[in-house]
């Protein structure tokens, strides 16, 4: 032995089989608050003791890998010592038992420390102080000592645990074990530093841990530690496991690396598409030129004057059932028309009634303004695994969320103690903090009548309370903020102490605690002298990407945002009984629950319902002035058609409301979005069929001996055919458009239908009768609103054609039906490509787009996602558990490794598991599962007279009673040593039918509950979602996660093999509809374009051509209008679907009518029919439809809805101006070529 001299007042003696120190001294004086009470040894530089009987027991328990037989086993502890330890250790074990590896490096740490035989070697102590017991003896305590590690063996010993898991938060054990490092900075000599570190709490010395590289030399005889160490991959026995693939990147199986995404379609450096587009662009544009050539040289050769009679004959052969079909159908109309027209007030009361009462249903009228009630469908799979999710664990919990920011305020630098220099933005100053901790307490406080309850209401009676669900305290709400790491307590925050840190001596204050606590978390306590816990006032940890925005930990300014947030329960009907207030702060303040995106939405929409009302005043004032024909100052108020305009616009708006009184008298419900908009669609149908009759009847001149009711019958029986083409394609386009499962399309598509048919029906029966009515008056000379008077001289009106029809016919249409322009036409042709959908339903001027702004730029993961498991595992027997946890032992393809190690999942942070913590629960060396010493029972840990369970260690088939024990531990509401599973991790996290009522005989303990677990679940968090791409890729992907998983799980023996995983977030049942919507789209506008061709061409007597080219201008309205959305920036979603399908109603209005102007013309070629088209109808087209819809559309401009700027004046503005430009342009020129 080496003789090291006088060390501290005594004799060291450096030689194998000699102790630092030994036995116990009592309690740290230095240390007042400590969660855990633990002796300090003894200063005693003697030999190893040789260990018998129990104590040799109690070592080979506590540390087997310092015994080496029954006779030859010495140690440095005592008994008492190895109680203490194995008390210590249990703390931390009940986490690292997870990983073996970990679990027994870390035990051996301690084990080599305290109790080796060779304790002088690498030990060294350096502080001490004396005592005298109550016996009188005097002793010398240790207070702090000197440890020599080798480098390796301390690196090895912290790469096994560095990767170990907390399976209830999904983060990693060594966070907590390394204090203010966290886990991010953590280092083998930081970890040794705070596990010797007196002031975190659990140590009761102090040690100096000190790693020597492996060739160095330390003097004086010291041999640093260099023990076997487990690799985490390894496992410590030979029938033991390794670690988990989740707590060992080494234990993970080889995954094959993720097809990368194949590169865009490009043909050298043009988009593909594009370029396709503009090849089949030139190919049809060659082969019309190729048309026009063949055609030139036909008609240069047509033979004689026989084959142009045999020609003649077939075309009037094909026309024969066309014209018979004009001519039933005139005839029909125009004794209908002539009847109506003889008993106008008849008609128009009968009609009234009938009107009135339809729409007295809307007294029963059910506006539907939820989210998901609108947009996803009761039979989508969304819906179905939303619904089984609030049926097992109750309905999602609604998340009321402040976040706020200082822009104002300048970043500045703080010199920590602990952290040295760190950046810090302007938001985390002492005023601020005050500010969010008087708003936050403000909040708490509220308080609102309840009419059920009867009394006032807070938070606390219906927040989401952990620890105290029965019984909740304003302090036991789960509410998460910065403000929480000092437990909402205003003198804690602005506490400050003085504190030596590395032989610096200064002030440490809020901000040190701060730092401490945002890399330490699930600290107790912290190591400044502020000794201030990092837990929230209900019990919880704090985690930073919850409260804290813009923490990076990487140089940039600490907390951008902070984000205070309350959860209370979705279920009940105090929903809104607490509403968060705008407050007036130096800091922005965006404040939404999660409920503010349909507040919003359905605030915003009544907000405009003034800006609708004006849209559809500037259409009356243009009905009732456009109508008007005015021959002479004199007569202008005569000939204006004030009263005839407003009588069609009450026509359009009894139609709408008889068609929602109807289906609210059936039970099918409503919604804003069909109140603001299918009286625009009406109005726009309504309108056109307005302006064609009205003005048909202006043009037209009464027949010698023809009289007014016969004129009006006559003039019916003209234009009524085409009306009743428009109004019957799109009544059945919108009928076979509500076979879609989307219930918003489905309601708007049956209420829109009914209204174009209903809006049909009053236009045959009361408006002829007004029409007649308001001729009467005008042959009378009465004045228009004013029947009362009239002029001097009466007499009929002198006809006038206006100016649009003059306009249409000498300049219009010769220059449009031009050679060379109808050439350039056709040429032209339509063009347009789609994008994908993003999410643009955030309103303009709400808060809630800046809500979603610093969501998406400060915060580091997104909502919480959750893996459900539906009835039919046995989650009770060993294979069951394996097939699902994560610890060591577990399948490699379980449900948790398969979350953790999948690519491309979108998720943050691995799903916390109540099956792991349930296993770390039973393990003996944590200490958790505990029986009453007097009646077997299961109690809790803290219970004085208890005793452990006696599980095999590592085993994880618990057999038959693992139910009763499962039910107890789940119920558990001890934060203490159990604190590993129960109410305050996992409440509501599984989901067991009929335990209740299912108790075991007396004495074998707690409740057996049934094997199967009828649901379960499992929570991770998804990254920061940004856009509906995101949000829709996030679903997909966790959909292909859960079935791989359910396909892993069925495997399992004795699983049912309906038994299935799905994911569930509130978000899944809005963005479900971006997976099928492409595909939903496609198939609701073909059942809309189907009946406009069926329908075109039974009522053109089976004119098949003419029904083509009236299908092929539709489409081409619709292609060029989602083409036309990529420029404009308006995504693909569910609403701009619904204004899809009424852009073929519409489009239907702008070429139905041109088209059968065609097919009826009796002018010689296809040029002159169709200029007698355009100038007839193309006139009524362009006054009632185009120039009816501009003008409203143009006022929605103003609407302060983000949703109405873009969905309906920016896509009903493209289509209607594309409509129009296909309707006469492109149309008539087509017509001209190909027509029949």
């Amino acid at each position: 032995c080496l003789d090291r001299g006088l060390r501290l007042g005594t004799l060291r003696e450096l030689c194998s089989g000699y102790c630092s120190f030994y036995g116990e001294c009592g309690r740290n004086p230095e240390i007042n608050v400590s969660l855990l009470w633990s002796p300090v040894p003894c200063l005693s530089n003697t030999p190893a003791r040789l260990l018998k009987n129990a104590t040799l027991n109690k070592l080979k328990e506590v540390c087997p890998q310092l015994y080496t037989g029954e006779t030859t086993t010495y140690a440095c502890c005592s008994y008492n010592q190895m109680v203490a330890l194995q008390l210590s250790l249990a703390v931390s074990q009940a986490v690292l038992t997870r990983c073996p590896a970990c679990s027994e490096n870390f035990a051996n740490i301690y084990c080599q420390n305290i109790c080796s035989p060779n304790q002088s070697l690498f030990t060294n102590v350096t502080r001490f102080f004396n005592r005298t017991t109550i016996l009188g003896t005097r002793q010398v305590g240790v207070l702090e000592y000197q440890c020599f590690y080798n480098q390796s063996f301390a690196d090895q010993s912290y790469n096994s645990c560095k990767g170990v898991r907390i399976p209830a938060t999904g983060g990693y054990a060594i966070a907590a074990m390394c204090g203010k490092y966290g886990a991010t900075l953590c280092t083998s000599q930081r970890w040794l530093d705070f596990q010797g570190d007196s002031s975190n709490g659990l140590a009761p010395l102090d040690i100096d841990f000190q790693l020597v590289p492996t060739n160095g030399v330390i003097g004086e005889g010291i041999v640093p530690l260099n023990g076997k160490t487990w690799r985490c991959g390894e496992a410590v026995s030979a029938d033991g496991e390794p670690c988990s693939c989740l707590d060992c990147a080494e234990s993970c199986p080889q995954i094959s690396t993720p097809t990368p995404q194949p590169p865009p379609f490009k043909v050298g450096s043009l988009d593909g598409v594009l370029f396709v587009c503009c090849l089949l662009f030139c190919l049809l544009t060659m082969l019309f030129g190729a048309f026009l050539v063949w055609r030139c040289i036909f008609r240069s050769k047509q033979a004689s004057g026989k084959g142009q009679q045999r020609q003649r004959d077939q075309m009037r052969r094909s026309e024969r059932l066309s014209q018979a079909t004009h001519r039933v159908l005139g005839e029909m109309f125009q004794r209908w028309g002539t009847m109506v027209a003889s008993h106008p007030v008849l008609v128009i009361l009968i009609s009234a009634v009938v009107v009135i009462g339809l729409s007295c249903g809307m007294v029963f009228i059910q506006l539907t303004t939820d989210p998901v009630e609108l947009w996803s469908s009761p039979d989508s799979q969304a819906r179905q695994e939303k619904d089984f999710y609030d049926q097992n664990f109750g309905p999602f919990f609604r998340t009321n969320q402040v976040i706020l920011t200082a822009k104002s305020r300048p970043s500045y630098t703080y010199d920590s103690l602990l952290l040295g220099r760190k950046n810090f933005s302007g938001i985390l100053s002492l005023a601020v903090l005050l500010d969010l901790l008087e708003l936050q307490t403000w909040l708490q406080e509220i308080e609102i009548w309840s009419e059920e309850d009867g009394r006032n209401v807070t938070l606390k009676d219906i927040c989401y309370a952990p620890l105290n669900p029965e019984n909740a305290s304003a302090t036991d709400c789960c509410v998460n903020s910065l403000a929480q790491y000092f437990q909402n307590n205003r003198t804690r925050l602005e506490m400050t102490a003085s504190q030596t840190q590395g032989g610096q001596t200064g002030m440490v204050d809020w901000k040190d605690h701060f730092l401490y606590c945002v890399n330490s978390p699930l600290s107790f306590k912290d190591i400044t002298n502020l000794q201030l816990s990092c837990m929230a006032d209900y019990g919880a940890p704090i985690f930073p990407f919850l409260a804290v925005g813009g923490y990076t930990g990487k140089g940039r300014p600490l907390g951008t945002a902070l984000g205070p947030a309350g959860t209370v329960p979705a279920s009940g009907s105090r929903k809104q009984a607490l509403p968060l207030t705008h407050v007036a702060l130096p800091v922005s303040n965006p404040r939404p629950p999660q409920r503010s995106l349909e507040d919003e939405i359905n605030r915003t929409m009544a907000e405009d319902i003034p800006i609708f009302a004006i849209s559809y005043l500037v259409i009356f004032l243009y009905i009732a002035l456009a109508l008007g024909e005015y021959s002479s100052c004199r007569r202008i108020l005569v000939d204006s058609k004030v009263t005839l305009g407003l009588g069609g616009i009450l026509v359009v708006l009894g139609a709408v409301f008889s068609s929602m009184g109807f289906y609210s008298y059936v039970g099918l419900p409503s919604s804003l979005i069909i109140i603001e908009v299918v009286p625009f669609l009406v109005l726009a149908v309504g309108a056109d069929n307005i302006f064609i009759f009205v003005l048909e009847y202006q043009r037209s001149v009464q027949k010698p001996g023809e009289r007014r009711e016969q004129h009006i019958g006559r003039v019916l029986g003209t234009v009524a055919p085409s009306m009743l083409l428009c109004s019957f394609s799109e009544a059945t386009c919108f009928f076979l458009g509500s076979l879609t499962r989307m219930p918003a399309v489905r309601t708007f598509a049956l209420n829109a239908a009914l209204a174009v048919l209903f809006d049909f029906l009053l236009q045959m029966s009361m408006f002829v009768a007004l029409v007649s009515l308001d001729a009467r008056r005008q042959e009378a000379a009465r004045l228009d609103l004013c029947c009362c008077h009239r002029l001097s001289k009466a007499g009929c009106p002198s006809r006038s054609e206006g100016l649009l029809r003059p306009f249409m016919r000498r300049i219009y249409t010769p220059v449009l039906l031009n050679h060379a322009v109808r050439a350039l036409v056709v040429s032209a042709g339509g063009r347009g490509k789609g994008r994908g959908p993003r999410c643009q339903d955030r309103e303009g001027d709400s808060y809630m787009v800046q809500y979603f702004q610093y969501l998406n730029q400060y915060f580091m993961v997104g909502l919480p996602t959750y893996f459900v498991t539906t009835g039919g595992y046995n989650f009770s027997t060993g294979p069951g558990m394996n097939g699902v946890c994560s610890s060591a032992g577990c399948n490699n393809n379980s449900l948790t490794q398969k979350i953790h190690s999948c690519p491309r999942s979108y998720l943050a942070i691995p799903a916390s598991s109540w099956v792991d913590d349930f296993i770390d629960w039973l393990h003996p060396l944590s200490r958790c599962c505990r029986i009453s010493s007097s009646d077997s029972q299961f109690c809790p840990s803290t219970n004085s007279r208890s005793r452990p369970a006696q599980w095999g260690r590592g085993s994880q088939d618990f057999g038959e009673g693992s139910s009763g024990r499962a039910r107890w531990g789940r119920g558990s509401q001890d934060m203490g040593e159990g604190s590993t599973g129960g109410v305050p991790g996992y409440g509501g996290g599984e989901h067991w039918e009929g335990w209740e009522s299912q108790r075991s005989s007396p004495g074998q303990g707690a409740v057996v509950l049934p094997p199967i677990s009828p649901a379960s679940r499992f929570m991770a968090y998804h990254t920061p979602l940004t856009n509906s791409q995101e949000y829709t890729a996030a679903l997909r992907a966790a959909r292909t996660l859960a079935t791989n998983i359910t396909d892993s799980m069925r495997r399992v023996p004795g699983t049912d093999p309906n038994f299935r995983v799905f994911p569930y977030t509130v978000t899944y049942v809005f963005y479900e509809q971006y997976l099928t919507i492409v595909n939903e789209g496609l198939f609701n506008l073909a059942l809309c374009l189907v009946p406009t061709f069926v329908v075109c061409c039974m009522l053109l007597g089976m004119d098949l051509r003419s029904g083509l080219i009236n299908l092929l201008t539709i489409v081409m309205i619709l292609v060029d209008t989602v083409g036309a959305m990529t420029l404009w920036d308006i995504s693909y979603n569910a609403v701009s679907l619904i204004n899809l399908v009424t852009a073929v109603g519409i489009s239907v209005e702008f070429v139905s009518h041109l088209t059968r102007a065609f097919a009826v013309s009796t002018q010689p070629t296809r040029l002159e029919r169709a200029k007698e088209a355009t100038i007839n109808m193309g006139s009524a087209v362009f006054a009632g439809v185009a120039m009816t819809n501009l003008p409203g559309i143009v006022v929605l401009a103003f609407a302060k809805a983000q949703l109405i700027q873009i969905f309906f004046f920016r896509l009903n503005l493209l289509i209607t101006l594309l409509g129009l430009v296909h309707g006469l342009v492109f149309l008539p020129v087509l017509l001209s070529y190909f027509g029949a």
